[in-house]
């Protein structure tokens, strides 16, 4: 690791996005966490994540649910970047390089964080009934919509969106929608 990315290290964790071979992803998020445990490094790598989404699929005429990933041939990793960190993440087996120009690693901004329904906010979540908001992943994503129902306990809303020319409710969880 250059002297240029330990200045660049934060003093906070940050999210950042490592590039694997396809079909690698969830065996390099079981190889970095248990490398993590062995060497006692829960203090700097804090999370590791392949994000999933639930996708219907229809087969033979049955309807079923299955996991596809979000972004696939990538992890991303909550950790402080440091000597240590790039060094076990760049060498374990399955990663080809973090997501940067040249390979040098560059954290994720926290609107991207956001916008990737990585951690959210939910504590800050202040929109009410009426309010336009946009659907900033998933599959209606860019879709703007009224909030007409919001429920506290479920952390979701209810927007209505125009699908196909006709007003449609559909749930969405606070991380899922931006106000306008």
């Amino acid at each position: 690791m250059s002297e240029e990315m330990n200045k660049n290290a934060e003093s906070e964790s940050r999210w950042y996005v490592v590039h694997t071979y396809s079909g690698y992803e969830n065996k390099v998020k079981a190889n970095i966490e248990k490398i993590v445990e062995n060497r006692g490094m829960q203090d700097q790598i804090h999370e590791v994540t392949v994000p999933v989404q639930d996708v219907v699929e229809v087969k033979n005429g049955q309807k079923k649910t299955v996991q596809r990933k979000i972004f696939p041939g990538y992890v991303l990793i909550k950790m402080f970047m440091n000597e240590d960190t790039w060094y076990v993440v760049r060498n374990t087996r399955g990663v080809t390089s973090f997501v940067g120009p040249e390979s040098k690693p560059v954290p994720l901004t926290p609107e991207e964080v956001r916008m990737m329904g990585i951690e959210t906010a939910v504590e800050n979540f202040d929109l009410e009934v009426g309010d336009t908001v946009k659907v900033a992943y998933g599959a209606f994503a860019d879709s703007v919509g009224k909030v007409r129902d919001i429920n506290d306990q479920k952390k979701t809303a209810t927007v209505v969106l125009s699908i196909f020319g006709r007003e449609t409710p559909v749930e969405f969880e606070f991380n899922q929608i931006i106000r306008m």
